[in-house]
This record gives C-alpha cells, structure tokens and sequence, in this order.
C-alpha cells in the first residue's frame, strides 16, 4: 500500500474514532513558540500536521495569520467547526509540500517530524526551509530517546520503531537532531516534557 494512503488511513480513522484526543489546550511547545514568534514580530506562520487545529488558536490570538496542512479531511472539519473557516488548511501530507509559494515568517511543526522516515524527515526539514522567508523561524518539535516508549514495539531500523501498528516514531538524541537540522539554520535544542519527553529544535534561516 502506498505510504501516503496509508497515513491518511490511520490519521483519518484515528480522528473519526477520538475526535478532540488531545483536548483543546495548546501544547506547551506551541506556547513557548507563540512567544518567540510575538517577541520576532512574526506575522505568517505555517503549521504542517495542523490536526484540528489545537495549536492554532493562540497564534491567531495574537494577531498571527495561521496557514495549516493536514493529511484528515475529517481533522479539517473539526478545526473549522471549532476555530473558524478564516484559516487556509490545505488537505494534503506533508511530504508533498509544498502547497503554495508564500513565504512564511514562522513555521511551527508538532510531535510530526518523528513519524517520519529518513527520506521523508530530509524533505520536511528541506521543504519548511525552502518556504521560510530570511530571518523566519521554524521550530520543530520531536520526540526523544529518553521518552519511556524507545525501544517498545517492533524495531524497524536504528531509532526508528513501530509502537503500534500504523505508528512508526524515529528517537531523537542531541547528536540525531544536529545531524538533521544543522543544514535549516538550527540554533538551540530544548528539552520540554508534554505526554512525552520531547525536543523543541529551533531553527532560523539567515541572509
């Protein structure tokens, strides 16, 4: 089965079956964003992997235009129904971006990258570069090999395991996430621990 179907499969199944399963709160990743955006004046941002929109909301309620790409048309639904059909979600996976020609000040991608391949993840972190405007931002949010979950499940290749089926995570440690971002401008590693133990990795393309 094609990649692609098959992520929509899951995605859309799983969104149909839990509806809101992660409640309506931001991630604690999105508010350390929101703030370094605000204290960036970042106008645009885009949000690969937009779900039902979370995440969202407290960009647009400081002001930021929110552009979202999301592989769940049911997911869309839900985050129109809940924070407005102002916003522009494309329906699409992320690995075929891109899907317009702006240029975003800001790009913000949650708990996605890591459900990645190795083709798939060079092309995220190539692609959200390639629509940065200079001096935008993008942070990334990945999870790590300290999380209580490596090393469960069936091992697929070194860091890279299927937790459950339909779900295959990539374990980030320093040396992983230097070894993928170095080439999008990363400047700092944060650890920040949301359901799981995560890394923010901030990035910044320069002139």
């Amino acid at each position: 089965m094609d990649n692609n179907i098959e992520k929509t499969e899951f995605w859309e199944k799983s969104f149909i079956e839990k509806q809101e399963m992660w409640g309506f709160e931001p991630s604690k990743s999105a508010v350390i964003t929101k703030d370094l955006f605000v204290e960036k004046s970042i106008k645009n941002v885009l949000i690969p992997g937009i779900g039902y929109g979370r995440n969202a909301q407290i960009f647009k309620d400081v002001g930021i235009t929110v552009t979202g790409i999301e592989i769940s048309k049911t997911a869309i639904e839900m985050a129109k129904k809940h924070y407005g059909t102002d916003m522009t979600i494309y329906h699409g996976s992320v690995t075929d971006m891109p899907f317009d020609q702006i240029q975003y000040d800001g790009i913000f991608c949650y708990a996605l990258i890591h459900l990645l391949d190795n083709t798939e993840r060079k092309k995220l972190i190539a692609d959200c570069y390639n629509q940065l405007s200079d001096n935008g931002y993008i942070v990334f949010t990945a999870i790590s090999k300290d999380a209580p979950t490596y090393g469960m499940g069936k091992f697929i290749s070194q860091d890279r395991y299927e937790i459950f089926e339909g779900v295959k995570m990539f374990f980030y440690d320093r040396e992983s996430v230097k070894a993928e971002f170095g080439v999008a401008g990363l400047f700092e590693i944060v650890e920040v621990t949301e359901n799981f133990l995560f890394f923010l990795i901030k990035c910044r393309k320069s002139k």
